[in-house]
Formats: structure tokens, sequence, C-alpha cells
């Protein structure tokens, strides 16, 4: 029997991705075609929009595959309004356009489109670290240039009513410190818990810039660093902390640049098991096992979910 294929992409900051994914409704689908080629964001909106449509046809072409007839789903920043304009999108040219109408105009067919997080969420749920508990809620965490989150319930993600399910990182958490975070409201988690917010803060004490992982290796020797990252670990433990308590899932799985910091899994963990409302904290901390390829992979499972 011929396994279904499907075509993937994910659409991110700095990068777009573009996989055919054959068996995506096997416990076992193989990537057989994948590209990926910068985010031309500050070229604009219509940039973008070219650069995703042509990666589309490209890889297709690859893989001898009429674009029109294999499902395909992508995954982006931010989410949809039922008007079907772009809302809450760190790539902020991309707000308040009709991306998805756009892109199916030029590309002649349909296409689902879903928050990158619950990508990421659904590939980790189905093949990926959490894929023991997928029978149960799995909250997937994006750490990286910004705060994400994404709910799966059994198998299916689990968008809410404003379809805003898991974005953990718009919660306010310190509403008197910090600057006023993209969204509007002041003190997101966001603003303390990504990438940029530790490199920010670092620099601001040490005088000088370095990269969030150089930042994590110097704390030992470097009281700045020890600061930055106890300041991030802070809210990273009140956040999900806060999450447990709501939501109280079977697992969760982290992803994006800083979940590879191994403070997350032990220090991290131990910070939130003190601030949950239970005598112990069950819930398994996972680090991510696809990769950079999960929220791709996730964009194809949602093509034939």
């Amino acid at each position: 029997m011929r396994q279904p294929i499907a075509i993937g992409v994910d659409l991110g900051g700095t990068k777009i991705e573009a996989v055919v994914l054959r068996g995506a409704d096997t416990h076992a689908p193989a990537v057989e075609q994948r590209r990926r080629v910068p985010t031309p964001r500050d070229r604009g909106y219509e940039a973008i929009l070219e650069a995703v449509a042509k990666l589309v046809r490209d890889v297709a072409a690859e893989a001898g595959l009429d674009t029109k007839e294999v499902p395909l789903g992508v995954g982006m920043p931010g989410g949809v309004t039922r008007a079907g304009l772009v809302k809450n999108a760190n790539t902020t040219c991309l707000n308040g356009r009709p991306f998805r109408a756009d892109l199916e105009r030029s590309l002649d067919r349909s296409i689902r489109f879903d928050n990158d997080a619950n990508c990421f969420a659904l590939a980790e749920a189905r093949l990926g670290a959490a894929a023991a508990y997928v029978g149960g809620v799995v909250f997937g965490v994006i750490l990286g240039t910004g705060v994400g989150g994404a709910l799966v319930v059994r198998g299916q993600v689990w968008p809410g009513e404003h379809g805003i399910a898991g974005e953990w990182g718009h919660h306010v958490i310190f509403p008197d410190r910090g600057p006023v975070c993209y969204c509007g409201h002041r003190g997101c988690l966001e603003l303390f818990a990504c990438g940029p917010a530790v490199e920010a803060d670092y620099t601001r004490r040490a005088g000088r810039a370095l990269h969030a992982s150089e930042i994590a290796t110097r704390r030992a020797e470097d009281p700045h660093a020890a600061a930055a990252i106890d300041g991030f670990l802070d809210a990273f433990a009140r956040g999900l902390a806060n999450v447990i308590d709501i939501v109280d899932p079977s697992a969760i799985v982290l992803g994006g640049g800083l979940s590879n910091l191994a403070c997350l899994y032990d220090e991290g963990r131990d910070r939130v098991a003190a601030l949950v409302f239970n005598d112990e904290l069950r819930t398994p901390i996972l680090k991510h096992q696809l990769g950079d390829s999960a929220g791709v992979i996730g964009a194809a499972l949602l093509a034939i979910a």
C-alpha cells in the first residue's frame, strides 16, 4: 500500500523550512525531501509570501509531486483571526495580513495553517520525546527568540476558544517590571525567559555581549552570567508552575534554542517543583527529540490531521 505523503512548511523568524514526509500517518514517517532558505523578513510581507510559495513548489518538484494534490500544512508564528488575518506574530510584518488566503491564491490550493508551537508540540507528542504520553495531555514549550507553548490532548492540538491555548509566553508574571511587550502588556514571561532577554540582561550587567549559551557556560566564574541565568530560571519556574497548577499536564517537552541548557532539567525542574501546588512534582520535563525539525514535521502531520 502506498503510504500517504504530506508537505510541511515551518515559517520561522530566521528560516523557512519545507519537507516532504512519507508515511505521515504512521509511527515512523520518513523525510524524503528537505529545503531551507533564510526568511527575508527585512524585505517585508510580499517577499516572505513569495519565498514560502517558491519553497513549496521547489520541494514538491524535487519529489516529483503536484503541489495541488499533496496535503500541505504550514506552521507560522502567531495565529489567524476568524477574519483570516495573522495576529500575534513576532515577525510583525505578517500581522493584520491575510497570509493564508494570499498563499492559497499563489499556490491555487487549500492549506492547513497553525501556530508553529502547535506544530512543534504535535510532532513531539506523536513521534518525539513525549510519545509515551500521547494518550494524555502534553504541553509543548518553545524557548527561543520568543516563548511559545501549545497543548496536545490525546494526540490532537487543543486550540482553545480563541486559538491561543498554551500561549504561556504572554501571561504576565511581573506586571511592574520590564519593558512593554509587543503584545501591548507589561511583564509578560517572554520578556524574561527568551534568548534575547537573557542576552540583554547580561549585557546590561556586564557591559559586553554574549550569546545565551555562552552565558550559561560561564555561570560558575562570571557573577554577571550567574545573575542573568538566575533571572531566566526564576521566570521559567514561575511561568511553568502556573501552567502545571492550571493544566496539570501528563508531560512537558521543551524545544527552541534555550531548551538545550542543561540547567533547565535539574535546577529548573527543582525551582518549578518548589512552586507547584503539590508536595511533589511528578510531571516529566523532557528535552525535545526531533530537534529543529519538529515544527516542520508537525506541519506535515497537521496537513493530514
